[in-house]
């Protein structure tokens, strides 16, 4: 090398340096964010041994720990701690290789620690997996061997997406060491944020994992809040308090679109309403008769409640399956009609209407409620309406214990099959009863390894399900978000179908 490019190159190495360093110094995460959420967090939310049915949990998931696979932005099932994964063609079997990575305490995460966490976890489909998964095997420290009782089309919509929680990956000896008390009260995980505390009722506070393998997070605190009352979210946001805030209505949501200091945010989920006739397989109940059923569907004015509730944003359906999951089946839609329920609750001996108990719902949901129960009520069916806090709901929900009624959502990721194991099949997590017929399909196309088969079974289940009007679907919500003026990116539907600010790592600040 001549002087003149010894010369060159440190002139250049001169300028290129403190960039360098201005670039890991920007680069270091800074500042606080406050999210204030419409309901409360519980600790089972931050194991995903605990992983349900619903979207809820993974958006603490999604901060703290991390996956094999999961949602990611253009991907419904992107690499995340496994780098790389493969199907057997006889689906007997799913090898995953596992990237370097390591949890917020610095262990590494190992083979050992999959297998432990699928063997640890209890959640939604739990049973499934136990019937149909016979090993996990450690291949070596980073690669991981699944094997299949029997060919399983859906094992990777199972464990791949937030179907389930059972791909989410714990420090094994941590936990050995805790135990699973002590996990759930400091959880560490390999998420882009780590555990800092939590004040039941109140808040979380996260701080960010600077080692987490896909980017250094931009935010250095997040501060996620319970704030119930969906006025106090507006007023926070406001003055400041709140950078994002979830879920508003109505009128509420129409103030955020007024405001021009802040920014509502439309975001579409896998998710669905509908009643539950809990009742419908007890002979003495009203709700045993499938015209009583029907007329309860015809008595609600859906697009009535969309424009009230979402500002004409959300979707009707006459369906429990979203209908962008593979294997939907549209469903004709219920038109709002008030004679006809007069007239079939009077073939059903009702002529007068009768008394229908409470219909349980979340609390977060409890406007929905009301306008569901005033449509019943103008109809004859007097309900009245049992709000519960998020937690005590699902809770209560899964143990079967909510009666005569239940408003239910789901925002679980899968497919057709996936949402029907849950809600419609015998053992689901959340089912009070099915039919034979049903319940043979859904047996059949569980095994059926022909897309186009599956798909006709699959066509068939809702079809019954719509003739026997076994629940009263009611819309597909658009969830509206509040955004303040401090934000650059609030990650609101950067990945398809994915409810709140996700991936987490991906927030920004204004200056950031």
């Amino acid at each position: 090398m001549t002087f003149l490019s010894r010369s060159i190159c440190l002139v250049v190495l001169a300028g290129v340096l403190p960039c360098l360093a201005a670039t890991r110094a920007a680069a270091a995460p800074e500042g606080t964010l406050v999210i204030a959420m419409h309901f409360t967090p519980v600790t089972r939310w931050l194991d995903p041994a605990e992983g349900e049915s619903t979207i809820t949990p993974y958006l603490l998931l999604y901060a703290l720990h991390d996956a094999l696979l999961k949602p990611m932005p253009g991907a419904g099932s992107a690499p995340s701690l496994a780098e790389s994964w493969s199907m057997a063609k006889d689906m007997l079997s799913a090898d995953f290789t596992l990237r370097p990575a390591r949890f917020h305490n610095g262990d590494p995460v190992t083979a050992d620690d999959v297998k432990f966490s699928f063997e640890r976890y209890r959640g939604a489909a739990a049973g499934i997996y136990r019937a149909r998964v016979a090993a996990v095997e450690v291949v070596d420290p980073h690669r991981v061997r699944f094997r299949l009782k029997h060919p399983w089309p859906d094992f990777m919509t199972f464990y791949g997406t937030p179907a389930t929680g059972a791909g989410w990956v714990v420090p094994r000896r941590y936990v050995e060491r805790v135990g699973d008390e002590g996990f759930r009260r400091a959880p560490v995980g390999a998420g882009p944020y780590r555990f800092v505390s939590y004040k039941p009722g109140l808040e979380l506070v996260l701080e960010a994992h600077e080692q987490f393998w896909r980017k250094t997070p931009s935010v250095k605190h997040l501060v996620i809040k319970s704030v119930p009352d969906e006025a106090t979210r507006l007023a926070m946001l406001k003055r400041g308090e709140a950078d994002i805030a979830t879920l508003f209505r109505g009128p509420l949501a129409e103030e955020i679109r007024r405001t021009p200091s802040l920014t509502l945010k439309p975001t579409y989920l896998p998710v669905t309403q509908w009643l539950v006739f809990a009742d419908q397989w007890d002979a003495k109940s009203p709700w045993a008769d499938r015209r009583v059923r029907l007329a309860a569907n015809l008595a609600i004015d859906r697009q009535s409640i969309n424009q009230a509730e979402t500002l004409g944003l959300s979707k009707l359906t006459a369906s429990i399956i979203p209908q962008s999951f593979e294997f939907y089946w549209p469903a004709p839609l219920y038109p709002y009609d008030p004679a006809r329920v007069k007239q079939l609750l009077a073939e059903a001996g009702y002529p007068g209407g009768f008394e229908a108990g409470a219909i349980a719902v979340d609390l977060s949901f409890t406007s929905m409620g009301e306008a569901v129960v005033n449509y019943l009520r103008a109809a004859g069916i007097r309900t009245t309406l049992r709000p519960l806090e998020r937690a005590a709901f699902f809770k209560e929900y899964g143990d079967k214990r909510l009666r005569p009624i239940v408003l239910g959502a789901s925002a679980a990721f899968g497919n057709a099959a996936t949402r029907l194991e849950a809600f419609v099949a015998s053992g689901g997590a959340y089912t009070y009863g099915t039919y034979p017929d049903i319940e043979g399909l859904l047996r059949d196309q569980a095994m059926e390894t022909d897309a186009k088969r599956r798909e006709t079974m699959l066509h068939r289940v809702q079809q019954l399900m719509h003739d026997k009007a076994m629940f009263a679907p009611l819309i597909e919500p658009a969830i509206l978000y509040g955004v303040g003026p401090r934000m650059a990116e609030p990650a609101l539907g950067l990945i398809t179908n994915m409810a709140g600010s996700a991936p987490y790592e991906d927030l920004k600040l204004k200056g950031q």
